[in-house]
């Protein structure tokens, strides 16, 4: 085995803001709505950038498999304590659907269940690196950057935009 290591310093900080992140959506229903809502627009960014600069990989075939972790009374206790928190404020309305160019009705949407959504990511890749190889936790990031690119990349900027009116539209 080779002294170097593969994981770079944006992997390494990815799986801190990846635990960091889980942590604090655990822990939002004993957390005060300012509190939490400051935590998540901190957080948010960082876990975007450090997402985007995790080089993508030609093989997806070969990369490691991230299986379910997460149970759905364990994403639903996340998910409720969020709206808990939040409230009210709880729902945005959503700009950037695709079904909005059709429709005049605007369309609403959960920040708790964006968040969750991200959490159950992170939550599953966080499970799958835990005490894995260093080989596989370089195909667990690549994976998880490709769901990004793909998937989560749209609803975490669409969360943070919603957050970011709750913390500065304050009377």
């Amino acid at each position: 085995m080779s002294d170097k290591s593969q994981l770079s310093p944006n992997a390494l900080a990815f799986i801190g803001l990846s635990n960091e992140y889980c942590h604090a959506l655990e822990q939002a229903a004993e957390t005060e709505r300012d509190d939490f809502v400051a935590a998540m627009t901190r957080l948010l960014p960082r876990i975007y950038i450090s997402a985007a600069d995790i080089p993508a990989t030609d093989d997806m075939d070969e990369v490691y498999y991230i299986d379910d972790a997460l149970d759905e009374d364990n994403y639903d206790a996340v998910r409720r304590g969020i709206e808990a928190v939040l409230g009210e404020d709880d729902t945005y309305l959503e700009v950037f659907e695709e079904d909005m160019k059709y429709s005049d009705t605007p369309i609403a949407a959960s920040i708790a269940e964006g968040l969750s959504d991200i959490y159950q990511v992170l939550f599953n890749f966080l499970s799958a690196v835990k005490d894995s190889t260093e080989e596989n936790i370089v195909s667990a990031l690549a994976l998880v950057g490709e769901d990004f690119r793909q998937y989560w990349s749209r609803p975490l900027c669409n969360v943070l935009r919603a957050l970011n009116h709750i913390r500065y539209s304050q009377d």
